[in-house]
């Protein structure tokens, strides 16, 4: 898949220390204007350094994610909304492009936890497509994948992968929540029943059919981007941010957070990182690339 990075204006640089609190506080689930209050600059401020960052993570997600010894992944799609939901998108006034349902698309490293790829946009076939040819060039070998029984993956990992992948799904079985139908029904997801084990391609192996860590991987995201925890008023007003912190958010997770299950950053479990970042290696990341960037005539 292609990327594309564009360049930045150059304008009067924030202070190293300024900087990173700011993208400190955006990947531990504060606000924008809580963000603002916190550091003493404006919400515009915090946004300009959003869209700094999430496009210099982007470009090191794309060059330094890849050739990975994956062995076993697993992919899932997380809901969120911009401006308003798909379903107000229609009375809503002067929704901006990109407004409505955005569905983040996440392939995790089962063993090192790593994020492999990540997309957003739709949940349809042509979307699926885009994100596992992604995934397919980031892995080096043949790799066992799992995911939900959403039906757009079947053509998606075909095309991507052919025959040189070990393909199951796990379908989940819902029943009632125990309020039934009642008013609080909404608060409530319905109950796991049962799931079932379907073998598509090649022969992955039962015991590692699974889709739990990417799926707790989601309940991550949603604790470090406001932006995706359910019934709030913080969702992103535009599209264009929310990729950036979706951005943002991947490389932080990858080369600056400890995860707990591997006890050391998933880029350094993965073996394309042989130190532990800090904080600051991802903001003078950041600030290189915004060196690198030109002028727009």
């Amino acid at each position: 898949m292609e990327h594309f990075f564009p360049y930045i204006p150059l304008m009067n640089r924030l202070p190293h220390e300024k900087r990173r609190q700011i993208l400190h506080l955006m990947v531990e689930g504060n606000s924008i204007r809580g963000i603002a209050r916190l550091v003493d600059v404006s919400p515009v401020t915090v946004l300009r350094q959003l869209e700094i960052a999430g496009l210099a993570c982007a470009r090191w997600h794309d060059e330094n994610v890849r050739n990975l010894k994956t062995r076993r992944a697993e992919s899932d799609e997380i809901w969120s909304f911009n401006y308003c939901k798909k379903a107000n998108l229609a009375k809503a006034k002067a929704a901006p492009e990109g407004a409505g349902d955005a569905w983040t698309w996440t392939c995790l490293d089962a063993d090192s936890k790593l994020i492999i790829s990540y997309m957003v946009g739709g949940r349809d076939a042509e979307w699926a497509g885009a994100f596992m040819q992604d995934v397919a060039d980031r892995v080096s070998n043949r790799i066992q994948l799992t995911t939900d029984g959403h039906k757009a993956y079947l053509g998606a990992v075909e095309d991507a992968f052919g025959a040189g992948i070990d393909y199951a799904m796990l379908v989940k079985h819902y029943g009632e929540t125990p309020d039934g139908k009642g008013v609080e029904r909404k608060y409530s997801p319905g109950i796991c029943t049962g799931t079932t084990k379907r073998q598509i391609e090649g022969k992955p192996d039962a015991r590692h059919v699974s889709t739990s860590y990417v799926e707790k991987h989601n309940q991550s995201m949603r604790q470090h981007m406001r932006r995706f925890t359910r019934l709030t008023a913080a969702h992103s007003k535009k599209l264009v941010n929310h990729i950036h912190m979706v951005a943002l958010y991947t490389t932080w997770y990858n080369w600056v957070r400890i995860n707990s299950a591997v006890k050391v950053t998933p880029a350094m479990a993965a073996g394309i990182s042989d130190r532990l970042w800090e904080m600051d290696d991802l903001v003078k990341m950041v600030e290189a690339y915004e060196l690198s960037a030109k002028v727009k005539l």
